[in-house]
């Protein structure tokens, strides 16, 4: 299972989900130790803002983040679950979850997938630029794209509630 969560949920959500995979989506400044239970070559962090344009001084997410992060899922046994997690669990996250959804399912249905996402999570509006590059690294065709372009904005929330994303 794919668990997707906060910053400030990390901890508990691997320990309630006895996750042994984490992914880190959050800004480089921030210091994400790893969870207790989860191996330091199963942690994957990834240093980036949550913006989907250029803007001064910010880091936004670039391909080689992405191409990161489809490794790392491809590299997952599945035997234990994965979480996934950004510092409020609505965007980064989501994106994320999203993507790695349609990584682990070659054949799924990115609109199947991205109403899954939508129903699990009202508050997620996964950061576009991480699904577009994604769309492209898996030959997608702008299908991912369209499907996240379809949920549209979730619901105002200050911190997503921790939620499982259907991988299947």
């Amino acid at each position: 299972m794919l668990h997707v969560c906060s910053l400030s949920k990390l901890n508990e959500t691997v320990a309630k989900a006895g996750a042994r995979s984490v992914v880190t989506l959050i800004n480089a400044e921030m210091d994400v130790p790893t969870p207790a239970g989860v191996s330091p070559d199963r942690h994957l962090f990834l240093a980036f803002n949550d913006i989907v344009e250029q803007v001064a001084l910010l880091t936004p997410p670039n391909e080689q983040h992405v191409e990161d992060l489809l490794a790392f899922v491809r590299e997952w046994d599945r035997k234990a679950p994965m979480v996934i997690h950004c510092w409020a669990g609505i965007s980064r996250s989501t994106a994320g979850a999203y993507v790695a959804a349609c990584a682990l399912n070659t054949e799924a249905d990115e609109y199947r997938l991205a109403s899954a996402l939508r129903e699990t999570s009202p508050s997620a509006t996964p950061n576009a630029r991480i699904v577009a590059m994604a769309d492209k690294l898996l030959g997608r065709d702008g299908r991912m794209i369209d499907a996240i372009r379809g949920i549209g904005r979730g619901a105002n929330a200050f911190e997503g509630t921790p939620f499982i994303m259907p991988i299947d």
